[in-house]
């Protein structure tokens, strides 16, 4: 069992999805030992990503210039993990 099917079982309520003529995203609220956190999925990619209360509010800190930059970087990071540093 993958890590996506693991967090889909503790999948809580009905998902939400939110798409224009570009994407579309579905929405999960998932509990885990750690607490709620939000399942954000990309069927038309595959890609996903499950963000806590501190990392969603995180979000809110950014300027339009951040989110454009993540946008124009896409399928990939806006940072490269530590592991791809010298």
């Amino acid at each position: 069992m993958s890590a996506l099917d693991d967090l889909m079982a503790n999948a809580v309520g009905d998902a939400i999805t939110i798409a224009n003529e570009f994407t579309e995203v579905t929405l999960h609220r998932v509990d885990t030992r750690n607490g709620s956190r939000l399942l954000i999925t990309s069927p038309k990619s595959g890609q996903w990503i499950s963000l806590d209360a501190l990392e969603l509010e995180a979000l809110t800190w950014q300027n339009a210039y951040t989110l454009a930059a993540m946008v124009g970087n896409m399928h990939q990071p806006l940072l490269l993990d530590d592991s791809d540093l010298p």
